[in-house]
C-alpha cells in the first residue's frame, strides 16, 4: 500500500512554484535569530537551497536574481509541532474515516500540506494519521515530487482499548474491523505497538495518555495508560532512538506521563504547579495548542459533534488560555503547536495571539515556533534560525510582528530550501 500511495502522489507535481534556484535577497528587517532583534538592510546569498551567507548591507555578490524585500520583516520558516495534515474536522469528518481510501487520505493530505506551506509553515509534525497516508506524504514532500513543509510524523497514536486513540462510537462489529496494531494493553503489549509503529516508519511515538475531547466516548479526560504501560512505552522508543510524546489533558495523566519520561505533552489543560516543576526537573516539552481548545469551544452547539464530544469541549476549550499562562509564568519550554486539523488548515498562525493573550511577548512566541521548536523537533542544526548552512527557509511580512503578532497571519513571502512558493499577498 505504501508503494502505491508514493507512486500515486508521484504524479502530483507542483507547478506554481518557482524552480529552486540560486539567489540574492535584499532584506530590510531581519529576525535572524528570535529572541535577538533584528537586523537590518542585509543581503542573504542563497544556493543549493541553503544559506551562504547574510551581510550587512545591499550587494550582489554573485550574478544571481534579486529578490527585493528591502521593505518586508524576514524570519526563519516557522514550524507547527501539532497538526493532522491529511483531516479537517468537520461535519463530514466521521463518516470520511471509513469513505476514504489511505490514498485519498494522503491526496488530501497533500492539499492541505500546499496550504500550510503557503501560510508560511515551512516544517510541520504530525502526531496522529494513517501510518500508510502520511508516511507515504512525508516521503513524497522529502523527495519534492509533492510541495508541503518539512514533515515529521509519529503516524497512528498508541492508545488503549476504549480510549482516546482508539475507535469509539460505532457497531462492535465496525470497531472490531477497524482497530489497529498501534492498539494495545499491558507493559508487553504496549511495547510491541511501539515497536510496529517504529517498524512501519514512524520519526516519533505519540501516545494518548489521557481521554480526549473529540474520540466518542464519555470516557473522562484523567489517565488511561498504568504506569507500568507508560514506563515500557518510553523504554522501547527510546532504546530504539525516538521521542515520545503524550496526548494529555487531565493532571494524571500529565504527571504519570512526565514521571515516566516522556519527551513532551500536547496540550496538558489541567496542569498545576506540581506538574511545572516536573515538567522543568525532566527538560520535558510542553506543546499548548490553544487554538484547538478555541476553535472546539464553538462546537458546543453543533449538532454534528457527537454529544460526548460536545460536553468535553465545553469543559476543556475555555481551559487552554490560563494553562498556558500558568505554564509560561512556571518556565515551562513551550514549543509552538495548533492541532491544525482541528482548526482549519492555513490558519496556523491564528495560535501567535492566543499565545501573546496568555502572556507571551510577541518574540517569545515566535522563538517557541522557531528555535524552540526546531530543537523540539530534533531539527535545529537545519532549521529554526536563518544562519550560514541551515536551509533557507525564509517568510516575510509587511508589517513588524514584533509590534503586532497578527502580522504573521498575513504572510507574504515564503521560500523553502531556496525555492519561492509564495510572493505577494
Amino acid at each position: 500500500m505504501k508503494k502505491i500511495i508514493a507512486a500515486a502522489l508521484g504524479a502530483l507535481m507542483f507547478a506554481a512554484s518557482s524552480a529552486a534556484e540560486d539567489a540574492v535577497i535584499h532584506a530590510g528587517y531581519v529576525l535572524a535569530k528570535p529572541g535577538e532583534g533584528y537586523l537590518t538592510r542585509q543581503t542573504i546569498l542563497v544556493e543549493d537551497g541553503r544559506i551562504v551567507s547574510i551581510t550587512a548591507g545591499y550587494s550582489k555578490p554573485r550574478d544571481y536574481t534579486v529578490i527585493n524585500l528591502r521593505d518586508a520583516y524576514l524570519l526563519p520558516g516557522l514550524i507547527d509541532s501539532h497538526v493532522h495534515i491529511t483531516g479537517e474536522n468537520g461535519p463530514d469528518g466521521r463518516i470520511k474515516e471509513f469513505e476514504n481510501s489511505d490514498v485519498d487520505t494522503a491526496f488530501d493530505g497533500a492539499a492541505f500540506a500546499l496550504v500550510t506551506l503557503k501560510a508560511g509553515f515551512t516544517t510541520v509534525q504530525d502526531v496522529g494519521a494513517p501510518n500508510d497516508s502520511i508516511f507515504g506524504l512525508r516521503d513524497a514532500i522529502a523527495r519534492g515530487a509533492v510541495a508541503g513543509p518539512r514533515l515529521r510524523a509519529s503516524g497512528a497514536s498508541v492508545a488503549v482499548t476504549g480510549g482516546h486513540g482508539d475507535i469509539n462510537g460505532y457497531s462492535a462489529r465496525v470497531m472490531a474491523a477497524f482497530t489497529g496494531a498501534n492498539i494495545c494493553n499491558g507493559a508487553d503489549d504496549c511495547r510491541r505497538a511501539v515497536r510496529q509503529q517504529i517498524k512501519e516508519g514512524a520519526d516519533l511515538i505519540k501516545i494518548t495518555a489521557t481521554g480526549g475531547v473529540l474520540s466518542n466516548t464519555a470516557a473522562g479526560l484523567e489517565q488511561q495508560f498504568t504506569d507500568e504501560e507508560l514506563v515500557a512505552i518510553v523504554d522501547a522508543a527510546h532504546s530504539m532512538g525516538r521521542k515520545v510524546t503524550a496526548h494529555a489533558h487531565g493532571k494524571s495523566g500529565v504527571d504519570a506521563a512526565l514521571r515516566a519520561g516522556v519527551d513532551s505533552i500536547e496540550h496538558g489543560t489541567y496542569l498545576d504547579a506540581g506538574s511545572i516543576a516536573l515538567f522543568r526537573d525532566n527538560g520535558a516539552t510542553l506543546v499548548p495548542t490553544v487554538l484547538a481548545g478555541a476553535t472546539v469551544t464553538g462546537w458546543t452547539n453543533e449538532p454534528w459533534l457527537p454529544a460526548a464530544s460536545r460536553a468535553k469541549a465545553a469543559e476543556v476549550g475555555p481551559l487552554m488560555i490560563e494553562m498556558l499562562r500558568r505554564a509560561h509564568e512556571g518556565g515551562v519550554n513551550v514549543a509552538f503547536g495548533t492541532d491544525t486539523g482541528v482548526s482549519r488548515h492555513g490558519d496556523n498562525a491564528q495560535e501567535f495571539a492566543l499565545m501573546v493573550e496568555a502572556g507571551f511577548t510577541p518574540e517569545e512566541a515566535i522563538r517557541s515556533a522557531t528555535v524552540v521548536a526546531a530543537e523540539h523537533l530534533e531539527m535545529s542544526d537545519d532549521i529554526g534560525t536563518l544562519e550560514t548552512g541551515k536551509y533557507a527557509d525564509i517568510i516575510a511580512v509587511t508589517t513588524d510582528p514584533l509590534k503586532d503578532i497578527r502580522a504573521l497571519e498575513k504572510v507574504a513571502f515564503v521560500m523553502k530550501g531556496g525555492e519561492v512558493y509564495k510572493s505577494g499577498r
